[in-house]
């Protein structure tokens, strides 16, 4: 069983199993690793723990992820040799649920006590982002804004601070580079929708609706950045993928 510092690891375990793979031999330079499915049973890990750690050795460059088609083995890049060691340790995944524990009792709770001014933020945020969807950068620092502008709701300066500095833990080449994977326009004008449902419940005093659209905007979060890299979904993926979050299924 592992421990929760193992745990919370994981995902850099696998990433050290398949960087030896690639060091022996066993995979070589140019070799399209094994499809999702296939390596993340042969590691004995989920799908969504093997892409966090795949996305650390793009980021060092020894893969590359070519979606649609494959993760292939490439030479490193000097340049790029021990970026992941800069990383935080926590995974995409730890961090959003990190978030959706915080943050949904942080919206019900401004929902209690929001102020036309308060509301009159996220508003101001929601149009920032509406307006960016094109630009990963203004879009992304409307979301933070929108976030921290909940925690201000509340009034608490140490719940502003948090929010801030976990929204700010995505802001490195590792989240960058997943990213670039999953977001764009479609994914952002999604989440914009997600934003208004909160903003509207937390306008309306519905703590309850306020703390529910929270966690679907987390959770649909999540799923976004859950999405398989470089395989084809089967009919059976397609349909779970629109309609439900993918889980992690690692056994401790």
């Amino acid at each position: 069983m592992f421990s929760p510092v193992e745990s919370r690891r994981l995902y850099r375990q696998v990433a050290d199993q398949i960087r030896l793979m690639i060091a022996s031999g066993e995979l070589a330079v140019g070799q399209r690793l094994p499809a999702e499915r296939e390596l993340a049973e042969q590691l004995s890990v989920s799908r969504p723990t093997l892409r966090e750690a795949l996305i650390v050795l793009e980021v060092e460059g020894l893969v590359n992820i070519r979606m649609g088609s494959g993760i292939y083995v490439v030479r490193r890049h000097a340049a790029n040799a021990g970026a992941s060691d800069r990383e935080p340790v926590e995974g995409p995944f730890e961090l959003l649920q990190a978030r959706a524990i915080i943050e949904c009792a942080i919206a019900e709770e401004a929902a209690g006590c929001a102020k036309p001014e308060g509301v009159a933020l996220l508003d101001e945020a929601l149009m920032r982002m509406s307006g960016g969807v094109h630009e990963a950068s203004t879009v992304l620092a409307a979301d933070r804004a929108f976030h921290t502008g909940i925690a201000a709701i509340v009034g608490n300066a140490t719940l502003m601070r948090v929010t801030g500095e976990m929204f700010d833990m995505r802001m490195t080449p590792y989240f960058a580079k997943l990213a670039s994977h999953f977001e764009g326009p479609t994914t952002w004008r999604s989440a914009l929708v997600e934003h208004q449902a909160i903003r509207n419940a937390i306008a309306a005093g519905d703590a309850a609706g306020a703390r529910a659209a929270m966690r679907v905007h987390l959770t649909m979060s999540q799923k976004r950045f859950s999405e398989s890299f470089g395989e084809e979904f089967s009919g059976e993926e397609e349909r779970g993928r629109n309609t439900r979050p993918a889980k992690v299924t690692d056994k401790t």
